[in-house]
């Protein structure tokens, strides 16, 4: 993919970049949410119970989840907006909230409309203003993940490097919820996330083209354990 750039000057490019790095960082209330996808049932029902039963469960995720729905999603949208597809760019974002949870939708679409908030200033992309527009005008769904999408590429980040960025920080927020419910130490769960360093790139350029919402650590875990629900963690 060719590298686009903005007009925008070093100083509110440097000011768009922090503010893009807080909003990623899940930790910060700026506003940040990532589905636990089972992680609570799992441990409790004793299929995550170690380093490498984690690691294997996060790297389950990517592949069930991300490579089909969210890595899709995202590409779609570079593409749409390189090619000034605005009715498309919205059509694409409706279709993406049909795909989640109730829960999931409003989540993602209460914090869109939060960042958005927080990142609406000096846009010069045409396409991104217009998007944007939209969205505060409630004539798009405006999910989080197509907002972000959105402002990395106002800012110039390749669709590779916002999804390692993306990827990186969920990985962290749902790792970490494994801290208060497990045995599983911090160092250990450390070197879990450095070890993707080592794979996620590939993981995202082999992403399928199709999207998909079928997620067979959900079907397990509702089978297994009626009472056990993926919970939502939220900031």
């Amino acid at each position: 993919m060719v590298m686009h750039t903005t007009a925008t000057n070093s100083k509110n490019q440097a000011k768009a970049i922090s503010r893009f790095l807080q909003l990623l960082d899940g930790v910060f209330p700026s506003g940040a949410f990532v589905h636990s996808f089972g992680l609570e049932p799992h441990i409790v029902l004793d299929f995550v119970s170690d380093k490498e039963s984690l690691k294997q469960y996060l790297e389950n995720i990517i592949i069930d989840q991300y490579q089909n729905l969210e890595f899709v999603a995202v590409k779609k949208t570079y593409k749409l907006l390189e090619e000034n597809r605005l009715n498309h760019l919205v059509k694409e974002d409706e279709k993406f909230s049909s795909m989640l949870s109730l829960e999931y939708a409003k989540a993602s679409k209460d914090l869109g409309e939060n960042y958005l908030k927080h990142i609406n200033f000096d846009i010069k992309e045409k396409i991104v203003q217009e998007y944007f527009e939209l969205v505060k005008n409630k004539k798009s769904f405006g999910n989080e993940l197509f907002i972000l999408s959105a402002y990395a590429y106002e800012l110039g980040l390749e669709c590779d490097t916002f999804l390692l960025f993306w990827t990186k920080k969920s990985l962290i927020n749902i790792a970490s919820a494994s801290l208060k419910i497990s045995r599983i130490k911090p160092t250990e769960i450390q070197q879990i996330l450095f070890w993707f360093d080592e794979i996620l790139e590939e993981k995202i350029s082999s992403s399928s083209k199709k999207i998909s919402n079928f997620n067979p650590l959900f079907e397990e875990v509702i089978f297994s354990h009626l009472n056990l629900e993926p919970k939502m963690f939220a900031t």
